[in-house]
């Protein structure tokens, strides 16, 4: 009997291209997609799709009846800069929502749960540089808070139910599949947009501010590595660090500019710079690495090769 899987928040960046993904693994017909209203991603056009609130405690019990999945990947938050903007929505959505999903996987019996933390656990106090696996993390931002006090009820649920509960801490994704969704880091998609659309980036972080991303395609890989590992590879139950490689604005703009020389970035640091500011500059993920065999494929300059050739023909230009 084939694998059931559902996706909640599956319209988001990352969903939409996990969806696909797992799609391409288990079979368009073996992959629900959920989220509170449906996108006009092609994706979702074939295959099984549900409206979902994951608030609905009856509806996703219902869904979960329907499909009888194995496997749920829990999606569904609300990000960073946007969660500072409505906190109290930021902590309801993403507590609460974690907590329904995850008593739900008890009384349904579903066998693996995937939830994502983010780099915005960590705080000011938190060392920035090479930034442990354990260390000090004093989140300051609604969005930080949700996702470490979700790592603790993770850990909590594994211990206490034995829910096979597996979790990576994002750092910034990008990828050129969805449009960005409201966090910190999202300049680093908006700028190959810019630079094929207008030439120009206004740019919400000052220059140098270094920050931890990931190429969606390696974020895809990491997520799905976790997943199927073995459950004794799997030894944190909060969240794992996850890495890819750190660069500020000035950086990728030069990046960028060895394939658009006249391409340039204006700098106005807005809101989100004090977010930035929290927020470690590189990350140590030794323990993914050695835990269930974890390796990044791109650098900065391999993935905005990739992100201006996908995207300059939506801009009706030429491959760069």
């Amino acid at each position: 009997m084939a694998e059931k899987i559902l996706v909640i928040g599956s319209c988001g960046q990352l969903g939409t291209e996990l969806v696909e993904s797992l799609r391409g693994i288990y079979g368009t017909d073996n992959v629900v997609a959920s989220d509170i209203r449906k996108s006009d991603d092609e994706v979702f056009k074939n295959g099984p799709f549900e409206t979902l609130d994951v608030l609905d405690k009856a509806t996703l019990g219902d869904i979960l009846n329907k499909y009888k999945p194995s496997q749920i990947y829990h999606l569904a938050a609300l990000l960073s800069a946007t969660a500072e903007a409505k906190p109290k929505l930021g902590w309801s959505l993403n507590m609460d929502g974690l907590f329904n999903v995850l008593d739900a996987a008890i009384e349904h019996k579903t066998g693996k749960i995937y939830w994502p933390s983010s780099i915005a656990v960590f705080g000011p106090n938190t060392p920035r540089v090479n930034t442990p696996q354990n260390c000090v993390m004093d989140p300051s931002t609604i969005y930080g808070i949700s996702k470490l006090a979700g790592e603790r009820y993770c850990e909590y649920y594994f211990k206490k139910h034995g829910v096979d509960i597996r979790s990576l801490r994002y750092p910034g994704l990008i990828g050129y599949k969805s449009e960005p969704g409201g966090g910190t880091t999202d300049y680093a998609v908006s700028i190959y947009h810019d630079a094929l659309k207008t030439g120009v980036h206004n740019c919400f972080l000052s220059e140098n501010t270094v920050l931890p991303m990931l190429y969606m395609p390696d974020a895809l890989k990491a997520t799905l590595d976790i997943m199927h590992a073995p459950a004794e590879k799997v030894k944190i139950r909060s969240s794992y660090n996850l890495a890819g490689m750190s660069f500020s604005p000035k950086e990728i703009t030069a990046s960028i500019q060895k394939h658009i020389p006249e391409f340039k970035t204006e700098y106005n640091p807005d809101s989100r710079q004090a977010i930035a500011d929290s927020w470690p500059q590189s990350i140590n993920d030794a323990e993914a690495r050695a835990d269930w065999g974890w390796k990044n494929d791109f650098n900065l300059d391999a993935m905005t090769a990739d992100m201006l050739k996908n995207l300059a023909p939506v801009y009706g230009k030429q491959p760069l």
